[in-house]
């Protein structure tokens, strides 16, 4: 039943955040939305983070998975793929690169402000 309870607030949050997406006239994917609100709840302590950590971490569990369809997709692709592989590895090296960079940036800072509050 826990499961459940849980599934239905992540399900609700989600659909609030597809509601917002047909409302409001901004380039913002309806997940973001969902992401956002989820986050507000937390945040302000609408939902507790007990009340969705079961299900939330089975999703995290699940979430290779989801990958599949998307390698499968490539896999049966690539000989279309093969003209553009070398700027697609390219852009793909220079990504993973500039996010490896900002989120270490991101998580200093933040380890920095958290040993700043504490003296």
């Amino acid at each position: 039943m826990r499961f459940v309870k849980e599934a239905g607030i992540i399900c609700g949050i989600s659909a609030i955040g597809e509601i917002l997406n047909a409302l409001l006239p901004f380039p913002v994917p309806a997940g973001v939305y969902g992401l956002f609100l989820l986050l507000l709840c937390l945040l302000t302590g609408i939902v507790k983070l007990s009340d969705l950590e079961a299900t939330g971490n089975w999703l995290l569990d699940a979430m290779p998975i989801m990958f599949l369809p998307a390698c499968v997709g490539i896999m049966e692709n690539f000989g279309e793929m093969k003209a553009v592989l070398v700027p697609l590895l390219a852009i793909s090296i220079v990504s993973t690169i500039t996010v490896f960079g900002a989120t270490g940036s991101v998580a200093q800072w933040i380890i920095r402000k958290k040993g700043d509050k504490k003296k």
